[in-house]
């Protein structure tokens, strides 16, 4: 007796396979290429219809320091309540939480900080991936709306008044 034959002549049994390949495949799709919960945490917030500003920061870091000097962010964050902050200290074993604090930053409805749970910032062991954009540089700040990403400033410190103009520019419609 000959086995059941369908699409275009594959067996029952290679059909029971594929399908059940194509199905496990597609979980793993779903559940992202192998990213840490923070990851799929910002990429949650990121995807909200809204602009969302992502900054990458360190306690130890002289350029995020200097960021955070002179009420920079805090009066960033303050003039834009309609913006999504989120902040991710990397590469440090403490999570800024009281620095932050003291510049004026504490949690709000537009603003959360979270730590990322890799520490290390030697080089070959730190973290340089993060939802699959590079982190290459602390501080880094990314702009991103409805889930895209609009700008990225991966080098250093960054100046308000082109993150302003950054915001304002990912606000747009762009419809014309």
């Amino acid at each position: 007796m000959s086995p059941k034959r369908g699409w275009a002549g594959w067996s029952f049994r290679m059909q029971r396979w594929l399908g059940l390949f194509l199905i496990l495949a597609a979980v793993g799709f779903a559940q992202g290429s192998g990213w840490l919960k923070i990851e799929e945490d910002v990429a949650a917030e990121v995807a909200k219809p809204q602009v969302t500003v992502v900054h990458f920061w360190a306690p130890w870091c002289p350029n995020s320091r200097a960021e955070l000097a002179d009420a920079g962010w805090s009066t960033f964050i303050d003039s834009n309540w309609d913006v999504k902050f989120v902040f991710v200290t990397m590469w440090s074993g403490e999570d800024g939480a009281a620095m932050l604090r003291e510049s004026g930053i504490a949690e709000r409805g537009n603003f959360v900080a979270w730590r990322h749970p890799a520490a290390s910032r030697k080089k070959g062991e730190r973290t340089e991936v993060f939802m699959d954009l590079p982190v290459t540089w602390l501080p880094t700040t990314w702009v991103f709306r409805d889930g895209k990403l609009r700008y990225a400033f991966n080098y250093g410190e960054v100046r308000f008044a082109m993150l302003q103009q950054a915001v304002r520019d990912a606000a747009e419609t762009w419809e014309r």
